[in-house]
């Protein structure tokens, strides 16, 4: 595509000074009168999402609203109870880190906390992990790590890390249910680490989860340190100014009330219901228009500060689960999505920028400026006269985007101010509401997610089939072929790659008593299962 005129750009441009924002969608290739044949979905979007922000119903299937919005501006949320509830967590979110600072709240055998673990898995450890990446430095007040897979070598690696200072680290579990296996798991790991160092669990722990889920019961059984509540209406993805966030936000000692203000800046100036004055509709369109309203080309994230590389992580969960979809509103089966990736520039400009330019093109990017390359109290170092290291990152964000245009590649430029906890609040809230907006305008429910679902029942099936499959060997007496197990274990024909897939696990572990007796083939599938003795 051309480089447009600047009158073209001008047009395109999205700045509030206010804010420290700008929005630059002047490099999408925009159809012929595409913004007057979109105004009345746009409009139908807006009123949407003002019903959504005053307490419809989001998501028929299970009754729930969503509350997000009301995080950072409690006198909307519709109902007394829920005002309360959320300005209550906040204070006790600030009043349990003061106390966890002051060693009013210390550990069993240390005078204070030190460290934070945060075990939680998607939107219960990306939010606070893209926290911790953008704001924390060494003098913060507490170190965080975290558990966000069930992955032993990483929970190991986690640990290690730790060190000498596990009996001095502050334990939270976050899990909405209470019954996330990847939670649970890395909980019941990081708890028998404590025992091992025979130290209490409990009194080194705190929950972020649902009032009376499994594990709340769990954690006032054993008397954990305290409880912080999620609710149904907020969602896993939209959680990070939540006590999901703000909890180890506050523990690490990083500007939480900054977060919330800058959100609550950025909701504001979303819900101006004109397209070309609202910078989340103008995401949304430009996405639409980008991709057909279909997915039909992916985002590229290319933030220009180290700061932000996990944005598009975040951003993977928050647009990828909201918007990829099997059927729409009426039911009518679409496949939609919008397949979110990528790392950080000017690192980029040695990966993948070549494909961008030259290769296919099946993508769109979101380039991301921060007008403040280093802290202002910081030595400015010149690699050349008169020329820095923020020069060349700005230079290479500004020579990639030429180059792509040059090429035909679309592409939209945000531009910060400045990288702090209100930009990064408005970061967040930016794309939330973009993504319910584009969502409406191409029919689907960003509020629910049955395909997370399916995988969570059927990875419970696997292990399962697992425990069938292991009892079976270990009773057999003498080596098993794999026709063999399946029939013994009734598993079908068809669920042979699995048992076999289970087999493989299992002898890979020596713990679990089963080994594997080669072909003289070669042949694995020909292979036979013995008990190890």
């Amino acid at each position: 595509m051309p480089t447009p005129s600047f009158a073209a750009f001008r047009a395109h441009l999205f700045h509030d000074a206010a804010l420290g924002l700008s929005v630059d969608v002047s490099r999408i290739a925009w159809p012929a009168d595409f913004f007057a044949a979109m105004e009345e979905q746009a409009q139908a979007a807006f009123r949407h999402m003002a019903a959504l922000e005053a307490g419809s119903v989001a998501n028929p299937d299970e009754g729930r609203q969503v509350g997000h919005y009301w995080l950072r501006a409690p006198e909307l949320a519709p109902a007394p109870a829920q005002r309360a509830a959320i300005e209550s967590t906040l204070a006790q979110v600030r009043a349990f880190a003061h106390a966890v600072h002051a060693g009013r709240i210390r550990p069993q055998r240390a005078p204070k906390f030190t460290d934070v673990l945060v075990v939680g898995i998607g939107g219960s450890a990306l939010g606070p992990q893209l926290a911790t990446a953008c704001l924390g430095t060494p003098a913060d007040r507490m170190r965080v790590h975290f558990f966000d897979n069930t992955d032993p070598d990483g929970i190991d690696q986690v640990l290690d890390g730790i060190g000498d200072a596990l009996p001095r680290t502050l334990v939270v579990v976050v899990s909405k249910s209470g019954g996330t296996q990847e939670t649970r798991n890395g909980m019941l790991e990081v708890r028998a680490a404590f025992e091992s160092a025979g130290l209490s669990f409990a009194r080194h722990a705190a929950a972020v989860t649902g009032v009376g889920s499994q594990l709340d019961r769990y954690a006032q059984g054993e008397g954990f340190l305290a409880r912080f509540p999620m609710w149904d209406w907020v969602g896993g993805r939209t959680s990070e100014l939540s006590a999901v966030g703000l909890l180890p936000a506050a523990l690490q000692g990083l500007d939480i009330d900054g977060m919330l203000a800058g959100a609550r800046a950025m909701d504001a100036a979303t819900r101006v219901p004109a397209a070309r004055q609202n910078p989340a509709m103008l995401l949304a369109l430009a996405w639409h228009a980008a991709t057909g309203g279909a997915g039909r080309r992916d985002m590229v994230v290319l933030p220009y500060r180290d700061r932000l590389q996990l944005f598009s992580k975040y951003l993977q969960q928050l647009v990828m689960e909201s918007l990829g979809k099997r059927h729409d509103l009426q039911g009518r089966e679409v496949f939609q999505g919008l397949a979110v990736y990528g790392n950080k520039g000017s690192t980029d400009q040695h990966a993948y920028v070549q494909q961008l330019r030259d290769g296919i093109d099946n993508f769109f990017v979101t380039f991301i400026e921060v007008l403040e390359t280093r802290a202002p109290e910081r030595t400015v170092v010149e690699v050349e006269p008169g020329v820095t290291s923020g020069d060349y990152l700005f230079g290479f964000l500004r020579g990639t985007r030429r180059a792509l245009t040059d090429s035909g590649r679309q592409s939209i430029t945000l531009t910060l101010d400045r990288l702090d906890a209100a930009s990064l609040g408005m970061l967040i809230a930016l794309f939330e509401r973009a993504v319910g907006l584009y969502a409406h305008l191409v029919g689907v429910n960003a509020y629910h997610q049955p395909g997370v679902e399916a995988g969570k029942k059927a990875a419970q099936a696997v292990v399962a089939l697992q425990q069938i499959v292991h009892a079976t060997v270990q009773a057999a007496g003498r080596s098993l072929g794999l026709a063999d197990i399946v029939r013994a274990v009734g598993a079908g024909d068809d669920n042979q790659e699995t048992v076999l897939a289970i087999l493989r696990h299992l002898a890979a572990h020596p713990d679990k008593g089963v080994a594997c007796e080669p072909h003289v083939s070669g042949d694995l599938c020909e292979a036979r299962w013995v008990a190890r003795r």
